[in-house]
């Protein structure tokens, strides 16, 4: 007998049935605000050419490393995916069948929650996934797929995002943001600046991606002067395709203050190819001040998310590229990095920063403290292994107390799955809610100022923190 797949009504919500109530009061208020999407790796051709989706397995699995990494540590083969450079021809619906009969492995886990929002209220399907009914799934996805209504514009507007904000690199023509400013589609689909694949050394490409910038440019790169004057055109560039953000994955959030000399031979010697971890990693630290001189000239607000591993097994990076759920978490210190960078800029008027962390341990230690004193700093919510129930949870424990809720910037979704966006915002107001429904029930905070944080939260602070 298949099992009915049912959302409760006060699914992550306090139990104690007082805390509860309220935490429904506040969540009914700001349940069907405007999604703000302000980070994220969806793909803009989607929107641009307004094409249906091909099938579920297109749609659903293989954009979403949530996934797949959890398939693969089960011994799931990514190959039997259709995952990889060689782009392996495989059925997308044995695809499908091999994902429903490993979906027990979600139970639990905010994948689980955001696929299972997803198949009740984008599709309308009222049994769980499994073996069983991997084809009812496939079947029907793919006969609502066909569909005008499901279209990604039409689902944009479905889901009620006010806007989105997609990733590119400095090297990205902007085509695909260009034609959809053009269209008469009223989707605000926005760019954000992510220049780790010219300003890392480690980059795969690192010298030709440069080389690209000049000639996208005219700029010389010969110099560093002219290097930095490259990525100021870039950025102008995407501020006129909508851009207010850049964005900055770096290993650490390790900054530097160097003289214009010492950066200029600094650059030239890791332009040479004859360079050292450490050096490699003090131009990554100069670039982050670099580009903190560039955000208050230009108003692009810089978001910092260091603290992952990337592309941890060297197996799965070769065979099937980046970005295949090998990134791993590790320590991140956050005083000292960004000493250099605020001891000189730290205090503009004009400078604003986010920071991220997958780093828990410096919530309460250090990037509350930090947020809670700079007037440039911001921080992001928890974010990547961390946007969970729990760790919305732990974020707001750690850090209202020192920081406050306006020296935060919302939620944001950070995802490459276009339809998990809604059910992951859900989850993020679901949380919220709850939280201050605690605070409200212990007498830390009255009923309408709990209103007002709550729309605070769910909207308002992302708009403000973005430039929105």
């Amino acid at each position: 007998m298949n099992t009915p797949l049912v959302l409760n009504e006060d699914r992550l919500f306090p139990t104690e049935p007082g805390e509860r109530a309220i935490a429904r009061e506040l969540y009914n208020s700001v349940y069907n605000l405007p999604i703000i999407s302000p980070h994220g790796h969806t793909d803009p051709s989607w929107f641009s050419g307004n094409a249906n989706f091909s099938n579920p397995t297109e749609l659903l699995v293989r954009p979403d490393h949530y996934v797949f990494r959890m398939l693969y540590s089960q011994g799931v083969d990514l190959a039997e995916l259709g995952i990889g450079r060689a782009g392996k021809a495989v059925d997308p619906r044995e695809a499908w069948r091999l994902f429903a009969s490993h979906y027990y492995l979600f139970r639990a886990t905010p994948s689980r929650t955001w696929l299972d929002y997803v198949f009740k209220n984008v599709f309308a399907l009222d049994v769980v996934l499994s073996d069983k009914t991997s084809d009812l799934y496939y079947d029907t996805i793919l006969e609502c797929l066909a569909q005008d209504s499901f279209k990604p514009r039409q689902l944009f507007d479905r889901f009620n995002i006010e806007l989105l904000a997609t990733t590119e690199s400095p090297l990205d023509s902007l085509e695909h943001h260009r034609t959809i400013a053009e269209s008469e589609w009223g989707g605000r689909v926005i760019t954000a600046f992510r220049p780790d694949n010219v300003v890392d050394p480690e980059h795969a490409g690192f010298n030709d991606n440069i080389d690209q910038l000049e000639s996208l440019t005219g700029e010389s790169v010969s110099s560093y002067s002219g290097y930095l004057n490259s990525l100021r055109v870039r950025r102008e560039f995407f501020k006129q395709h909508g851009a207010t953000s850049s964005d900055h994955g770096h290993p650490t959030p390790a900054t530097a203050d160097l003289s214009e000399q010492e950066a200029a031979a600094l650059y030239a010697k890791v332009r040479s190819g004859d360079f050292s971890a450490a050096e490699a990693e003090l131009f990554r630290a100069q670039m982050l001040t670099e580009m903190a001189k560039m955000s208050i000239d230009d108003g692009l607000v810089m978001q910092i998310h260091p603290g992952s591993f990337r592309n941890h097994n060297q197996s799965v990076h070769e065979n099937f590229g980046r970005d295949k759920g090998a990134d791993i978490p590790v320590k991140a210190e956050f005083v000292n990095n960004l000493r250099p960078l605020l001891s000189t800029l730290g205090n503009h008027k004009n400078l604003e920063i986010i920071l991220f962390t997958l780093d828990e341990t410096n919530y309460a230690r250090e990037i509350a403290p930090l947020v809670g004193h700079y007037p440039s700093l911001k921080a992001g919510p928890a974010w990547w292994f961390h946007d969970s129930p729990e760790g919305m949870k732990r974020f707001r424990e750690q850090m209202t107390e020192t920081a406050g809720f306006y020296n935060t910037v919302g939620f944001n979704d950070d995802t490459r799955a276009f339809l998990s966006i809604p059910a992951r915002h859900d989850v993020a107001r679901r949380c919220d809610c709850a939280f201050l429904a605690g605070l409200v029930k212990t007498g830390r905070l009255s009923l309408q100022d709990a209103h007002e944080v709550a729309v605070d939260l769910t909207y308002n602070l992302a708009k403000k923190a973005y430039h929105l």
